[in-house]
Formats: structure tokens, sequence, C-alpha cells
């Protein structure tokens, strides 16, 4: 399946939807002078477009049902758990440092610079999304076998959030290294199971014909591993926390795997 009049103009109103929102919110962080309020909705300018595009090409089918309730599943939990983990926090310190490189007047600059490209960030992961939806192919054993892997994904990382949260809200874990449960195994889990969603969803739309996609999953994975992700917080953990580099000896960046004593 490659992108047609139909799918290309409806996945344009859903860039525009999602630049809309992204813009929506920057004005309300102006007043708050918090950029990282952008995270939680960063899940939403993801589905977005994919809203968009099932309501303009609208598609009865099986795989259209089962990609759009597992893409607002994820949307959902992922922007109301950030939401609830920074309630009542300043701005993150990985959006002060962009704020102070980026000198006077950062508020304005910021609607581009943060904002506007999360607004195309999310678009672009949601290609395989939108494809999914507009394709008319018949469900496939493939459709399956990514509808699987992207459940996993999503109970893994909400399990591994779940457990974050539970490590930081217990008073005896203050300056301490989380290194239970599936953090022993991988030191980044949440990021894990997020790679294994995009890339269940991505099957699911090379199932429709539209494998060209698989953009979305490679930008997610270069994303969450070389980009904003692993890197940056590793960094901030690696200075804040001193038991952090004994952890990166004994545990995986990653896949999980054997713990080494």
């Amino acid at each position: 399946m490659r992108p047609d009049g139909a799918l290309i103009h409806a996945a344009a109103l859903g860039l525009g939807a999602a630049v809309l929102l992204a813009l929506i919110v920057w004005a309300t962080s102006v007043p708050r002078r918090d950029v990282s309020i952008v995270d939680s909705v960063w899940g939403l300018l993801v589905l977005l477009p994919a809203l968009v595009v099932a309501a303009l090409l609208p598609q009865t089918g099986v795989r259209a049902v089962a990609v759009l309730a597992m893409a607002t599943a994820w949307a959902l939990r992922l922007s109301v758990y950030i939401a609830w983990r920074r309630r009542g926090q300043p701005e993150d310190r990985r959006y002060q440092a962009i704020r102070q490189r980026n000198g006077p007047h950062f508020q304005w600059k910021s609607a581009y610079l943060v904002f506007g490209l999360q607004a195309l960030l999310g678009w672009m992961v949601a290609a395989p999304l939108m494809a999914a939806v507009a394709s008319p192919v018949p469900w496939r054993a493939l459709d399956a076998a990514g509808l699987v892997l992207a459940v996993f994904g999503l109970l893994y990382e909400a399990v591994a959030d779940a457990q974050m949260a539970r490590f930081r809200a217990d008073p005896h874990s203050r300056g301490a290294v989380m290194d239970r449960g599936l953090w022993r195994w991988s030191r980044h889990p949440n990021y894990f199971g997020e790679c294994c969603l995009w890339w269940g969803l991505w099957l699911v739309a090379a199932a429709a014909g539209a494998w060209w996609t698989v953009y979305s999953p490679l930008l997610m994975t270069l994303l969450l591993l070389k980009v904003s992700g692993v890197p940056l917080l590793e960094k901030d953990l690696g200075r804040r926390r001193p038991g952090y580099a004994e952890y990166t000896r004994r545990t995986p960046a990653f896949v999980p795997w054997r713990w080494r004593p």
C-alpha cells in the first residue's frame, strides 16, 4: 500500500491538528515558564493524526479498531503518567538547559524549537497508525503478531513505570539507584517496552502493505537510544547518583539480559 492522494491529504490535516494542539499547550507554557509540559501531551501529538485520518477515511475492519485502541491506550496512559509524575515540579532540567542555550526570548523560540518540533516528530511516528487505519487490506497473521508485540511492549512499559513510581515514593529510596524488578535486567525497561510497542504497530502497518512506514520505529528507537532518552538521562543520573556507575557496569542499558554481579 502506497500513500494515495486521500491518505496524503488526511495525513496533512492530521499534522495541522497536531501543530494546533502543540501551539495551544505552548501558550499555556509561556506564563508558567515551563516548556516541559510538552512531555505530558507527547502521546496525544502522536494519537491525534491517526484520529484525524480515521475520521476522514473511516475503516471498520479489525485492523483499524485494534490500532486505534492500542494507540489510544498508549497515549492516555503515557500522558496521565507523565502529568502525575511531574505535578508540582519545576521545569525539567533538560529543558532548562535548552532555555539557557537559546538565550533571550526563549518563550517565543520554544514555539518551534520545542512544541513545533514535537508535533512534527509525533506526526512522523504516527505514520504506521495512519497507514494501518486507512488500509482496506484484510486482516493477516502478521497483524496478530504485530499486535501481540505491541501489547507486550505496552504492558512491559507500564509495569516498569509503576515499579519506578513505587520506588520514588519510598522515602528510604532517596539518593539510591533503582535496581529491582524489571530494572534489575535493564537500565531502561520502559524504553525497551516503548520500542517493542512501535515495532509491533509497524508490523501491523506492514501487514496492510505500508512497509515504508518503517522510518517510524527507527526514528523512535534512535530518539530513545541516541538522542533524548538514554544519553541525557544517564548523563544526569551519573552526576546525581553515586551508585549509578556501578549499576551501569552490571546492568544492560536497553535489552533485558542477565544481571552481572
